[in-house]
């Protein structure tokens, strides 16, 4: 499959690695067809899926069988009045039916519009306005249908009917015959549109599936994410039907999976992980993948789902890993994990040391945006320097620049950008769909700006520090929060934390550390004071926060990112949290 795609596979160097991988992207590419249906021709037998829950529930699925399934859904979507160009929302957490879905979604030339289930009335009734979606899948849970009802009546009331089609997915734990939809009811359920139940639907509907002669073509829009919203309303990131190609380097390079594997990344089906770590590139690589279906995160269950069904590739953000060292990591077997990556935030160097002790296995970092895919990484070639984001990936032009717009030296902050006056990324976004202004705004004279802050070492490595907004000016310095961040959670005492710079009168602006403290530990003024020393002694004086707010929990987007312009809103207005 990969020498239908790359010249070359093997490198013998980053820098070889750099300068001469490249991907021939096909003439109107569609990864349903493509890549699966092709697989599916070839490897009919070869597992592609395997999905368990956290109630014992599994289910695996071969090529052959997601074709088949997903030929399906092109007739059911086909069938709803749903086709090419139409945006489609997808609610369905881990659910095994997404994939399926999604690829139906690509047969038609429709766009997919992943989201999460923790959307509220007022998210779902901002996405179908912006985006125009055409219809909405969700899971059956009641809360969720129900906030889509009233989503979709509030909509109408405005005279905004764009959905013309919804449709739930059952639960291998609902009984065939329940009424899920009368299980939903509620004030909205009489005043909208009938549920219809996409499992029956597929079913009942035709396994076989024509390519339509125009069904996309690779500048067209195939994905439509919506991001987290840190500061202001979401963007819509848009990706064309090439995007897929991109993450060649991301599944192959960065999370090293390889043909027979079993690869996991842990990722809600809403967010644009999912198609970084539990589709595109594993699936060209020949890798199954592996989806663990959960509502709420236990260590030790993940870790053992790990080792029962000997997933060989992992990946997963920060958070997952720093639940994960606080377990005993010598229990579990291990034997089959190849490679770990991490991705989504910032490594604290301790995470990083005390897995290694734990597992045997290095963590390579990386970065990139929903925008973009991987643009700097850990790879293969380079030795990992914990905290280090790495170097760039083949076909991203990087840089950091001052404010003026000049170049960095070596070791100076600056803001990443990516060149794109030669050459554009495979898989980088198109725009924001609908916005030239937000987009330009960003992405002007042949130069993306990311909005994050980094600097570069002697070596080539570059080191995140913060997002521009999120860098802390204090008494004549710049302070970015994730250094400070990092000393604090090497502290036994920290679980989480989130630096900030807060208003003063002397100094215009203080560090400020809010911190969720660890299981054991009390919050007192000698743990505070225990805490500004140890930054003190673990990085530069000046940086030690000289506020520390004790607090349980922090305030984070849907998609689990820390939101520090809350906290920072909320000390500018005198409000405190607890």
């Amino acid at each position: 499959m990969l020498e239908r795609f790359l010249s070359r596979a093997e490198f013998d160097s980053y820098e070889d690695f750099y300068r001469h991988f490249s991907v021939t992207i096909p003439e109107n590419f569609n990864f349903a067809y493509d890549v699966v249906d092709v697989r599916a021709a070839d490897q009919p037998d070869d597992t592609a899926l395997v999905w368990c829950d956290e109630r014992g529930a599994e289910a695996v699925f071969t090529y052959a069988g997601i074709k088949s399934l997903s030929n399906r859904a092109a007739n059911v979507f086909r069938a709803a009045g749903i086709g090419k160009g139409d945006p489609v929302m997808l609610i369905l957490k881990r659910r095994y039916e997404y994939w399926p879905v999604l690829l139906g979604l690509h047969k038609i030339g429709a766009i997919a519009i992943p989201a999460t289930h923790l959307l509220t009335v007022k998210d779902i009734v901002y996405r179908c306005k912006a985006a125009d979606i055409a219809a909405i899948v969700c899971v059956d849970d009641e809360e969720v249908m129900l906030r889509v009802d009233e989503a979709l009546v509030k909509l109408r009331a405005e005279g905004n009917g764009t959905v013309r089609y919804k449709a739930f997915v059952r639960s291998v734990h609902t009984p065939p015959d329940l009424d899920i939809p009368a299980r939903a009811a509620g004030a909205f359920q009489a005043e909208a549109e009938p549920w219809e139940d996409f499992n029956a639907r597929s079913a009942a509907a035709p396994e076989d599936f024509t390519r339509p002669v125009s069904a996309s073509a690779n500048d067209g829009i195939m994905l439509l994410y919506f991001t987290s919203g840190t500061t202001g309303m979401p963007k819509m990131v848009r990706h064309d039907f090439a995007y897929p190609l991109g993450h060649l380097v991301t599944a192959q390079y960065w999370q090293q999976v390889r043909p027979g594997g079993l690869h996991l990344t842990v990722a809600d089906t809403g967010w644009a992980k999912a198609a970084w770590g539990k589709i595109y590139g594993q699936w060209l690589c020949g890798s199954a993948v592996f989806v663990y279906d959960y509502d709420r995160f236990v260590p030790s269950a993940m870790l053992e789902v790990i080792s029962k069904y000997r997933i060989t590739s992992f990946c997963a953000p920060p958070t997952i890993y720093r639940f994960f060292i606080k377990e005993d990591l010598k229990k579990y077997d291990f034997s089959a994990l190849e490679h770990c990556s991490v991705a989504g935030e910032p490594l604290n160097p301790e995470i990083y040391e005390r897995f290694q002790e734990g597992t045997g296995l290095k963590l390579r970092e990386c970065y990139g945006q929903t925008e973009l895919t991987v643009a700097l990484c850990s790879y293969p070639w380079l030795e990992p320097k914990p905290g280090s984001m790495g170097k760039p990936s083949p076909g991203y032009d990087i840089d950091l620049l001052r404010e003026d717009g000049s170049s960095c030296d070596m070791g100076e902050e600056g803001q990443i950008v990516v060149r794109t006056d030669k050459r554009k990324p495979i898989g980088m976004f198109g725009g924001y769909y609908r916005d030239e202004t937000l987009t330009s705004g960003v992405w002007h004279d042949g130069v993306y700006y990311t909005g994050d802050m980094a600097w570069r070492d002697e070596d080539g490595y570059y080191w995140f520090v913060g997002r521009a907004d999120d860098v802390i000016k204090s008494s004549g310095y710049r302070i970015g929060p994730f250094e400070v961040e990092s000393a604090l959670m090497e502290h036994p005492a920290v679980l989480e934390c989130a630096v900030t710079g807060t208003p003063d009168p002397d100094r215009g602006t203080v560090v400020k550390a809010a911190i969720v403290i660890a299981k054991g530990w009390i919050p007192s003024e000698e743990l505070k004071t225990e805490l500004q020393n140890h930054v003190k002694k673990t990085t530069a004086p000046y940086k030690y926060p000289r506020i520390v707010e004790f607090v349980t929990e922090l305030p984070k987007t849907i998609s689990g990112k820390i939101r520090r312009v809350q906290i920072r809103e909320e000390d500018k207005n005198g409000r405190r949290r607890g």
